[in-house]
Parts: C-alpha cells; structure tokens; sequence
C-alpha cells in the first residue's frame, strides 16, 4: 500500500519523534540525578532547585563589575575619579589591548564557580555566564560592528580538556549581544605552561608571548576590524596582550578584551 506521506514529510516526523524520545530520556536522567543527588549550590553547597542556579546567600557573594573602574583595564576602583581615568599599572604599563572589562571579581565568592567550568566539565553554566558578559560588554559592543572571538587553546589541551571554555562563553555572549562570533580568528600556535602555575608577571608575559597567531584564511577579516577577546579570567593581561599582538600585527584597528572574572589587586591568588 501506497504510503500516504511523502517521502520527505515522513522523514521530518520519524526525526522529531525521535528528538522528543531523546528529550524526554534525558529528562528522565536530569530529574533521577536530581532525586538522587539534589543540586547544591557551587558557593554555598546549600540545597537548590535549579541544577545551575545559585541559592541566595550564594548569589551575594559573587561580586559584579560596575563603574567605577579603570578605562583601560576595567580594575574597580573604590572612590569614582571621574571618566577617562586609569589604574596604576596602566599607566606604568599600558596593556596592548585598549579597552577590558570584566563581568565579576575573580575571589573567593566566585573561584569554585570559575575552576568549575574550567577544568571540571561544569559547562552549563556558559548559558548563565554568557549572559553576564553581555551585560559587562556592552559598552564594547556597540557603534564598529566587533567581531567577538575567543582565546583559544593549544591542540593538545583541548583534546584534553574536550571543550574551550572561552569558545562556550563567546557564543553565549555574541548571541545576548546581537553581534557577529567567530570562533577560529586565532590560533595558539605553540604549547605554553599554565598561567597560574607561574609566579612573577614577567615569567606569565614571556610564557605567552608570541604564542598566537591570526589563522592565514582569516587575515583579510582581521584588517581593520574591532576586535573582542573573550576568555575567562584576566590575572595580569598577558595572555590577552599577546593575542591582542597578533590581531594588531595583522592589521586590527582595534582590540578589545571581555573576561568573564578579573583578579583584583589584594585578592585571591591568580588562576
């Protein structure tokens, strides 16, 4: 008997069933994990009922980034200065980005959630995340039409690790923004130490530097764009300084970064 669907209506309903099924099983799963092992909050460890939620005492201690801060670098300051006012260290030592900011303080209220996403697997919080950079980033976003694109890792740690943590924010980030996200402008064209296992700031700036390149097939977009980084923490800004090196020798006209947490001058160690 002659079917009565077309070829290609009959195709389109065995795959949404079998995309229902497939929600509905990983429903089942997240609800029996949930029974079994209730979600906790990553601050407090108190009960929750959102899996990637924070409980209140936790979402008051995440401390967000808002002016007053450095116009460079985007450091808090705790008296307002005025506009166009810059930290210590950029007047010391001008980063090679223009302008960074960051969506929280990278500190002890905030580390379990940042090393949680980074090195443990915890990446469903880069909906939750990205929608914190937005909200930091939108000072930078705006009037050029940027391009967003992420610090990337070396081959071999991310087969490691399976995922680029800074890749899962610019997405998150570009689609709040409305704004255009490329995930291959750069490349990380040599192995370098981790950053956090390394002390002085100059030993971060040379471990780093030269590490990055602009992929050959991406340098005619790279000329005379508005480039902005995305990565997950900023310590000293050499990591992103360098990548900022490569996107300007390749003709950027202008290089911003947006982190998700910064280190603040007195406070927990870097990462």
């Amino acid at each position: 008997m002659a079917s009565i669907f077309g070829c290609d209506t009959l195709t389109a309903m065995i795959a949404q069933i079998k995309t229902a099924a497939l929600g509905a099983l990983r429903g089942a799963g997240r609800h029996g994990i949930d029974f079994l092992m209730p979600p906790t909050c990553p601050v407090t460890g108190e009960r929750i009922d959102d899996p990637v939620g924070l409980s209140a005492a936790g979402w008051g201690a995440i401390h967000f980034i808002d002016e007053p801060y450095c116009d460079q670098c985007g450091a808090p300051f705790a008296v307002d200065y005025g506009q166009g006012i810059l930290c210590p260290s950029c007047i010391a030592s001008p980063p090679i980005f223009d302008r960074a900011r960051a969506a929280i303080v990278y500190d002890d209220g905030s580390r379990s959630l940042v090393t949680g996403f980074k090195h443990n697997d915890r990446t469903e919080r880069a909906k939750t995340f990205g929608a914190w950079l937005a909200r930091a980033g939108r000072g930078l976003v705006v009037g050029s039409s940027p391009i967003l694109t992420p610090i990337p890792l070396h081959w071999r740690k991310r087969m490691y690790r399976r995922y680029n943590q800074s890749a899962l924010l610019g997405a998150r980030a570009a689609a709040r923004l409305g704004a255009r996200y490329e995930s291959d402008l750069l490349v990380r064209i040599r192995a370098t130490r981790q950053q956090h296992s390394l002390v002085s700031s100059k030993a971060r700036w040379e471990n780093v530097a030269g590490a990055f390149a602009v992929r050959g097939s991406r340098i005619g977009e790279v000329a005379d764009a508005h480039i902005v980084l995305i990565d997950d923490v900023l310590t000293t800004g050499a990591t992103l300084s360098a990548a900022s090196n490569a996107l300007k020798r390749a003709g950027a006209a202008r290089v911003d970064a947006l982190v998700l947490a910064r280190v603040v001058k007195g406070g927990v160690g870097a990462i």
